[in-house]
């Protein structure tokens, strides 16, 4: 089980690292979008600082899952950011859906395995 948690934690922070690294330095050209998806990201674009602070916090807990430090902490962080890949290709852009599938379970997994540290901030006092 240890094998596996560092298989799928170094995996998670590569592909967060590969993600903020294209969006960050402009590697890829962003992909043509139609219908809701185009809307949903014009609004975010809108906004001006969404996106890289998703990008940032996905750098940071990416490189925390490559280094193996503060991965509880990384895990927390980075879950509500899953939540939002998982609902945007469920909803939205369905090619993407077994990526999102992957990033949501990864975490899940982690999460799990580092269910330990975070029994603290679960007790009744």
């Amino acid at each position: 089980m240890k094998t596996a948690t560092i298989i799928i934690r170094v995996l998670l922070g590569l592909l967060f690292v590969f993600a903020s690294g294209t969006y960050f330095l402009d590697l890829v050209p962003e992909p043509e979008l139609t219908g809701n998806m185009k809307i949903f990201n014009e609004g975010l674009m809108a906004a001006g600082y969404i996106m890289p602070t998703v990008k940032a916090l996905e750098l940071i807990c990416g490189l925390a899952f490559l280094t193996g430090r503060f991965v509880p902490l990384a895990t927390v962080v980075i879950f509500p950011i899953s939540v939002n890949i998982l609902g945007v290709h469920s909803f939205l852009a369905p090619e993407g859906l077994a990526i999102a599938l992957f990033v949501m379970l990864s975490n899940l997994f982690l999460a799990y395995r580092n269910w330990f540290h975070y029994k603290g901030l679960l007790e009744r006092k």
